[in-house]
């Protein structure tokens, strides 16, 4: 066989390889995460009245990071207790529920860069006389299963302080706190000052009682969604899409 007749078979089945691969790519779909929020935690995550669609500064910093990374995202409603069990057994990829990052959690979860740092306060009725933590004694304090609101109230129960009240959903608790069913709520500062603005007759009392950074948790075994995550909140900040749907969110609250 000559040669250039050699040289031309090869390069007919280079051609063909490379065709095929650029087919390949060009059928190939975007990968779709799951993942699962609580959409109880304005203004990180709330339903939207009117579309009913799952909205607020996570939940739209996450579309935002999927569309920067190449990947779609499912949301998936669930509660935050369950939440929290079902992304250390990597049951969602993704779970963004405005969750803090603890060493507990980091046993068998994994997180993303810190998105914004926040704290524990006491939400009271607005008639109501109490207001540092000695003045629980006694009382009936409530927090969401499986929260870090939920954890220092049940610290304050070990302590003798006050007695715990756990809840599925941190609204229910708010509300009971309204209503004069339950004598305080501990919950994050940002959400305690939403509930106290749209549900009215409420009131943050006493000091900040923790510092906590909260982060976008990922399934453990799949470290390559946080450095997509990871690399995506670069390119965010860079761009100034972070600030602006920071601002959208958390400026329209003052």
């Amino acid at each position: 066989m000559k040669k250039s007749t050699l040289w031309a078979i090869i390069l007919v089945i280079l051609s063909v390889f490379s065709i095929a691969g650029c087919a390949g790519e060009k059928g190939a779909e975007k990968v779709t995460y799951r993942v699962a929020t609580d959409p109880v935690w304005p203004p990180f995550q709330m339903i939207d009245e009117e579309t009913k669609e799952i909205i607020g500064f996570e939940t739209d910093l996450v579309r935002e990071i999927g569309a920067a990374a190449g990947f779609d995202v499912e949301f998936v409603n669930v509660s935050f207790d369950a939440l929290i069990a079902g992304i250390s057994t990597c049951q969602y990829d993704i779970a963004a529920s405005t969750i803090t990052i603890t060493e507990e959690r980091k046993k068998t979860t994994l997180f993303s860069d810190p998105l914004v740092k926040l704290g524990q306060v006491m939400t009271v009725g607005d008639g109501s006389d109490l207001a540092e933590k000695d003045d629980f004694a006694g009382k009936i304090v409530g927090g969401q299963t499986g929260t870090t609101g939920a954890i220092m109230a049940q610290e304050w129960e070990a302590e003798g302080v006050s007695v715990y009240r756990g809840y599925d959903s941190i609204d229910l608790a708010f509300l009971d706190v309204k209503n004069g069913q339950l004598d305080g709520v501990l919950s994050d500062n940002t959400m305690a000052e939403s509930y106290v603005k749209t549900l009215g007759g409420l009131k943050i009392v006493g000091p900040l009682y923790s510092e906590e950074e909260i982060a976008i948790a990922i399934c453990q075994s799949k470290p390559e969604i946080a450095e997509k995550i990871n690399e995506a909140l670069k390119k965010l900040h860079e761009n100034g899409k972070f600030d602006e749907l920071y601002r959208k969110y958390f400026d329209s609250e003052t």
